[in-house]
């Protein structure tokens, strides 16, 4: 009876699982679809990409087709679908990358396989594998020793494989076939079809060039870690208003401000984007690296195109890059302390706030500019204004903090708010220094200048200028106008 209710239980059990089947069936179903929509939203080009390689692995399969062909290479034929398949990359650099080490490394290869194999014969029938034994563990050995160094790994790793394996293959084989120079021959030549076949496809057929994804993808980063600052300059701005409201209470929370900041961002109209969206662009530009090294290696093998000139300055890019990162690494510390639960004073905030304020902005401005100026590929002239305010802030800013402002508090308290402002500095550093990279790379690149549009000049009146002002950036200060008719000029 026990048995057969257990049974019962088993039975009913697993009907219920075939009878859900078919609906998790059609949700994986309806996932991965959704996935391989996605994907190719976000980037259509893949979808070419993958039209391309059917395309070219279907022109080298003629060999096969046509018996005129097929008896001219014969099963070596099959070399030109293999290099196809291995040589056809995603860009226009990284194929002819590819296709050109396969094919030196091949014609190198060959002709050295086949001297060995010559070399070889001459020492008889007993000293041939010996001495063929004894060139495989050189060049083999020698090579690999060489994959070892950085610069030589990084464009040529490919091309020293496939060296040690046909070397190999030719002298190899000889030992074994009579027509070695036949076997040498026929698969060098579909190696070489393999070879020109991607190219031709990769570069005719919808080029998809690494060199304009490395210029834009540094230009992106700038103008993330720009939009990062803004949004840190409307957080900072909300709570400037929260101390002029404030100021009679000693302390408050960074939570309480983080409520009405929220309100202020709607009220702004820069609150779409939240504060996730941010941090995850600040993630993408410290994990940006290994893309920008690949992207400079494969567009050092293109030829010119577009706006870029044969041996454009790429490793200017990655120096960009490079401080890009920097400037990031001191940025997304900041997130962490404008919404965390430590009480400051008040006061002291409202003296260096509105300093750290405009440097967020005159920086997140300027990095924009900086952006925008490698996209249109004019020298970056329109973010010196807002580099030179944030670095007069800055400079205020160190000025008011030696003349004595913190030991009127207690230090304790006033770390967090010393650590943003220390940031805000650093990051200003960044800034002029990746101005300065930008400069460099229009000079060397030759980016053509935009000419400003010229404002009439207005009259200047005699006994004006304008007073720097003092280091105290929120000190009580006075104004004194001083009414003097100007002379008239003659």
């Amino acid at each position: 009876m026990a048995s057969e209710i257990k049974n019962d239980r088993v039975f009913v059990c697993n009907w219920g699982w075939f009878k859900a089947l078919p609906g998790k069936i059609g949700t994986k179903i309806v996932e991965n679809a959704r996935k391989i929509k996605k994907l190719g939203q976000d980037d259509p080009r893949r979808i070419i990409h993958s039209l391309k390689v059917g395309l070219a692995i279907t022109l080298v399969s003629l060999i096969y087709y046509f018996q005129p062909l097929y008896e001219g290479f014969g099963d070596s034929a099959m070399w030109a679908i293999l290099t196809v398949i291995v040589v056809f990359e995603f860009s226009v650099g990284a194929t002819l990358g590819r296709g050109l080490n396969r094919g030196l490394a091949t014609l190198v290869a060959g002709a050295l396989g086949f001297g060995a194999h010559h070399l070889a014969s001459l020492s008889g029938e007993k000293g041939q594998p010996i001495v063929l034994g004894l060139f495989v563990f050189l060049l083999a050995g020698v090579v690999t020793f060489v994959r070892f160094f950085p610069r030589l790994k990084a464009r040529y790793d490919y091309g020293l494989l496939i060296f040690i394996l046909t070397f190999c293959l030719v002298s190899m084989s000889g030992f074994r076939e009579d027509e070695i120079l036949n076997v040498a021959h026929t698969r060098v030549s579909t190696i070489l079809i393999g070879s020109f076949t991607s190219v031709f496809v990769c570069i005719c057929v919808c080029p998809v060039w690494a060199g304009d994804d490395l210029h834009n993808l540094v230009a992106s980063n700038l103008e993330k870690l720009g939009s990062f600052l803004e949004a840190i300059y409307y957080t900072l701005a909300s709570r400037l208003l929260v101390n002029l409201l404030a100021l009679t209470c000693k302390t408050y929370t960074s939570k309480q401000i983080t409520g009405f900041g929220v309100e202020y961002l709607k009220v702004s109209g820069d609150g779409k984007e939240s504060n996730n969206a941010f941090m995850q662009d600040c993630k993408s530009v410290l994990n940006s690296k290994q893309s920008e090294e690949s992207l400079a290696n494969f567009a050092r093998w293109e030829p010119g195109h577009g706006q870029f000139r044969f041996r454009h300055p790429w490793k200017q890019y990655l120096k960009i890059g490079s401080l890009t990162r920097q400037c990031a690494y001191r940025i997304e510390p900041l997130d962490g302390y404008l919404n965390s639960d430590i009480q400051m004073p008040a006061e002291f905030l409202s003296k260096i706030q509105e300093a750290c304020t405009n440097m967020s902005l005159e920086s997140g401005k300027a990095l924009k500019e900086l952006g925008l100026a490698i996209k249109a590929m004019t020298p970056p002239s329109s973010a010196t204004p807002h580099i030179l305010k944030s670095k007069d802030v800055a400079n205020n800013l160190k000025c008011l903090l030696q003349s004595g402002l913190c030991e009127e508090v207690n230090l304790l308290e006033v770390i967090p708010a010393a650590a943003v402002a220390s940031m805000l500095v650093d990051v200003v550093c960044c800034t002029e220094k990746i101005a300065e990279s930008i400069y460099e790379l229009a000079s060397l690149a030759q980016f053509k200048c935009v000419e400003p549009m010229v404002e009439a000049e207005k009259p200047k009146l005699l006994h004006q200028e304008t007073i720097p002002p003092c280091c105290g950036i929120n000190e009580p200060h006075h104004v004194i106008t001083i009414d003097q008719p100007s002379p008239k000029l003659p």
